[in-house]
């Protein structure tokens, strides 16, 4: 016949349980700082990755401004400024002509090379200010010399 000793297996199996308890506690907040920590990572990273496409979109129409203004010079002659919206963009345009003598436009530099003779000095800005679609204002300036 066999013994069985339950007075050493009950008061074992008390702190047992209650080790378990302690250890499935400690798995959950590690796991769940884990979680939060890479939920945050990817908010970050999704917003870096919109503001930089939002970026690009930007230098890629002060290219497209450029042209859009020596078009309307050649269409109207002497312009100062052009402002236009392109869906959430904003597009500035200030020119400045550059010539060797007295020209048709008002507002010009002289110089003295004939190289430099008909151009003009294009300052082009392209903004973002809308905080629905970026999380901080975006603003790109480019200077430009096109050959009229």
């Amino acid at each position: 016949m066999q013994r069985k000793n339950n007075l050493l297996r009950a008061s074992y199996s008390k702190y047992k349980n209650g080790m378990a308890m302690i250890m499935a506690i400690v798995v959950i907040v590690i796991i769940s700082t884990i979680s939060m920590l890479s939920l945050s990572l990817v908010t970050q990273t999704s917003k870096r990755t919109t503001d930089l496409y939002i970026y690009e979109q930007a230098v890629l129409l002060s290219k497209s401004a450029a042209e859009y203004g020596l078009l309307q010079i050649s269409k109207n002659g002497c312009i100062d400024n052009i402002d236009f919206e392109h869906d959430y963009y904003d597009i500035n345009i200030s020119m400045k002509y550059i010539y060797t003598e007295a020209s048709v436009c008002d507002d010009y530099f002289t110089v003295s090379t004939d190289e430099q003779n008909g151009s003009v000095l294009m300052d082009i800005t392209v903004s973002v200010d809308d905080e629905t679609i970026t999380s901080e204002p975006i603003r790109y300036f480019k200077r430009s010399i096109q050959k009229l």
